[in-house]
């Protein structure tokens, strides 16, 4: 049987565009490629996990309205469980737009509705006893520690997203969790410290359980047994950044339930990442288990 992820977080329509380089205001400057997807960071994650040969739901929220439906249907065409999707009414359906220059790089420039309810005692928490990992983002804080809290009960294994975020909230999240991985402007934000091992030094000093940061083109850092460890990224022309830390999260979040040790799982992640990056459309660029399976094969050839 595949092993199965729930993730929770936000759920935004989410609509890119390709441009040669992003000016400053006031400007105009023409798309050269368009792309509308489903997206938000536990989805993507979900979306690697199920793409890499796992199985997965989404327990979020989107408005009652006609994107909102349009969002749900996408998600069913691409296999992933909607059986906590709730669709809240009165609600507008969170959107985004991102614009992604030649270098790969994006500017996101989302709208969350206030006004969306935040309660999560709807959420169907018996059915985490089913699951092999639980993934939070940080979008959603009723939802993601009710999970967490669940999760944790239960001893089924859980991650939480170490985004860039509020602290305070982070720090309702992080000790939850069994896993604690970051990026690195999640990390540094959060500790307040600019160096990747001091800040994974001081989670860890309140943290029992794993700590790393995925720092994009510099590959994972993480404490291992009091040790710092790292797994490279491997070397790839970068074509859209935008969900390459979401894949990385859901790839390894594969790996550690397909019980791979850390190193081999944060390789397995890596490579994920940067294969997305060479992909124009978000998470639609994630890699099948096939196509990384053959990145990772050749990797070793050329080693």
């Amino acid at each position: 049987m595949r092993k199965h992820m729930i993730a929770v977080g936000g759920v935004c329509a989410t609509t890119i565009y390709r441009v040669p380089h992003i000016p400053s205001a006031p400007a105009k400057v023409l798309a050269s490629e368009i792309c509308e997807v489903v997206d938000g960071m536990a989805l993507s994650a979900a979306c690697a996990f199920t793409r890499l040969g796992g199985s997965a739901s989404i327990w979020a929220r989107v408005g009652d309205d006609a994107q909102g439906q349009a969002m749900q249907n996408t998600l069913v065409s691409e296999q992933i469980d909607v059986g906590g999707l709730r669709r809240v009414p009165g609600a507008t359906t969170c959107r985004a737009t991102v614009v992604v220059n030649a270098r790969g790089e994006r500017l996101v420039v989302p709208f969350h509705d206030p006004g969306t309810d935040a309660a999560a005692d709807w959420l169907p928490l018996p059915s985490i006893q089913n699951a092999d990992f639980v993934h939070c983002d940080a979008r959603w804080l009723e939802g993601a520690l009710a999970a967490l809290r669940e999760a944790r009960r239960l001893g089924i294994a859980s991650m939480v997203d170490g985004d860039v975020a509020p602290p305070e909230l982070l720090s309702q999240l992080v000790p939850l969790a069994r896993y604690a991985v970051f990026s690195d402007a999640g990390l540094s934000a959060y500790t307040g410290l600019s160096g990747v091992e001091a800040g994974l030094r001081q989670v860890a000093r309140t943290h029992q359980g794993h700590v790393g940061a995925s720092c994009g083109a510099d590959g994972y850092w993480w404490l291992e047994e009091g040790m710092l460890r790292h797994a490279a990224a491997p070397a790839v022309e970068v074509v859209d950044t935008l969900a390459a830390g979401d894949v990385f999260h859901g790839a390894l979040a594969l790996a550690l339930v397909d019980r791979h040790p850390m190193a081999q799982a944060a390789r397995f992640a890596c490579a994920a990442a940067s294969l997305k990056c060479t992909r124009f459309g978000g998470r639609l660029g994630c890699p099948t288990r096939a196509e990384l399976d053959a990145f990772l094969s050749s990797s070793d050839q050329a080693a």
